[in-house]
């Protein structure tokens, strides 16, 4: 998997995370919310991107 994303992907999941650990710090129900709408966010880009994967024909 990662190597499918890359220096800077891995980068961005390293600060995601690393964001996620500083918002639990201070509250934990928060940081809980965002990491859930993150995920959410995650799925709606790979719907966005497999559809469109498949409407040019490469899935």
């Amino acid at each position: 998997m990662f190597e499918r994303l890359g220096t800077a992907g891995v980068g961005g999941l390293v600060l995601l995370l690393a964001g996620l650990v500083v918002i639990a710090v201070d509250s934990l129900i928060v940081a809980g919310g965002m990491a859930l709408m993150l995920i959410g966010l995650g799925l709606v880009v790979k719907g966005f991107a497999s559809n469109l994967m498949q409407q040019f024909g490469f899935a």
